[in-house]
């Protein structure tokens, strides 16, 4: 069943052709988030547009993990609330948070976790990823999708894109493991492109 939200609904609408148009965006794997199944989708974070460039990559709606600091008012707080975001305290364990994704994974939505915590503004090709991405996964046996986003954000300069891998179980219960392999798989797609 599609989930209904006006605000994201008109906000999608009048901000994906403007996004396509600035950025001229390449999407691959796009078939990837079709269906009707709830996915743990989860990549590597150059910036804070990556959360357009993922938004524009599907019609279905998306609930991004964002920082708690974003819901610091009570208008902000229903904005992002509106928007689907769940908030994360970076600095705790986020029991609440969790319980959120549970919920929405197990009612078929797309969950989005950049699991490096932060826009990576190291030289390396990804920051550490933190365990919420296959903690959740486990918990739900819910497939993960990884993607990756290679490119910068030039206005016009068709520079940007980001690739959807195919969606995966996990193979085990050994959530270090899992988040090794998960790593593997986005460091390899963005090697690739």
């Amino acid at each position: 069943m599609k989930e209904k939200n006006i605000l994201y609904t008109t906000l999608r609408t009048i901000g994906y052709p403007f996004f396509m148009l600035l950025f001229h965006p390449r999407i691959l794997g796009k078939e990837n988030l079709k269906g009707n199944e709830g996915l743990v989708i989860c990549g590597n974070h150059k910036s804070p547009l990556d959360i357009f460039l993922i938004f524009a990559s599907t019609r279905r709606k998306l609930h991004f993990f964002s920082k708690i600091e974003l819901f610091n008012t009570k208008f902000k707080n229903s904005f992002f609330r509106s928007m689907g975001c769940i908030p994360v305290n970076r600095k705790e364990k986020n029991k609440d948070a969790l319980e959120e994704g549970y919920k929405c994974l197990n009612e078929n939505k797309l969950i989005v976790i950049f699991p490096e915590g932060t826009t990576n503004k190291t030289k390396d090709i990804i920051m550490p990823f933190k365990f919420g991405a296959v903690k959740m996964s486990s918990e739900t046996s819910k497939k993960i999708l990884p993607f990756a986003i290679v490119g910068k954000y030039n206005v016009f300069g068709k520079s940007i894109k980001i690739i959807f891998d195919k969606p995966y179980n996990l193979s085990s219960d050994d959530l270090e493991k899992e988040n090794q392999i998960l790593m593997d798989k986005v460091i390899k797609l963005i090697k690739e492109n």
